[in-house]
């Protein structure tokens, strides 16, 4: 093994159900497979804050272009209450649907991405479907209703899980990109 490769960090990355990873080994030495690297609560409050920074950028981009062009128009105060009640429900259905496209298709947010983690299902490492990455975010809800108590777990979880992923069924491990 080159010097180069021995200085790498002992990251794994799950390959999805039926593939098999190549690795570098010699036939007299063959190394056992590494054991993924579960992430902890500090990386994963940055990369939610990351991710909360960019959903609020764009929600505040388009309140702002929503109320310029209604400052322009005269409009009664029942449909002003109709904008605001809608604007909200917009947001509460772009927070979700970020979350759950993300991690539907590739396992990260983009500030999941920037600091080299993702979600994956606990049992085999695979993508989340649609529908458990909705339940992961109802337990993220539940688990900051408490004080955020149910990420504490996180701390004392050996594979580093908080209540929305014992929920869902998934774990977060830090990966290597290319």
């Amino acid at each position: 093994m080159s010097h180069a490769a021995s200085n790498r960090p002992n990251r794994a990355v799950f390959a999805p159900a039926g593939v098999q990873l190549a690795t570098e080994a010699r036939p007299e030495t063959a190394a056992p497979p590494l054991a993924p690297e579960y992430v902890g609560l500090v990386t994963r409050a940055i990369a939610f804050a990351l991710d909360a920074a960019l959903i609020n950028l764009i929600a505040i981009v388009v309140a702002l272009a929503v109320g310029l062009a209604l400052s322009v128009l005269s409009v009664p105060d029942a449909v002003s209450i109709v904008a605001i009640v809608s604007g909200c429900a917009a947001f509460v259905a772009w927070t979700a649907a970020y979350f759950v496209t993300f991690w539907s298709t590739t396992g990260q947010t983009p500030g999941s991405r920037l600091l080299r983690i993702r979600v994956c299902r606990a049992n085999d490492g695979g993508v989340l479907r649609p529908r458990r990455s909705l339940l992961r975010l109802a337990g993220l809800m539940l688990a900051a209703i408490p004080l955020g108590a149910g990420f504490l777990l996180i701390l004392v979880d050996a594979r580093r899980r908080g209540l929305q992923d014992m929920l869902a069924g998934t774990v977060v491990v830090g990966i290597d990109l290319p």
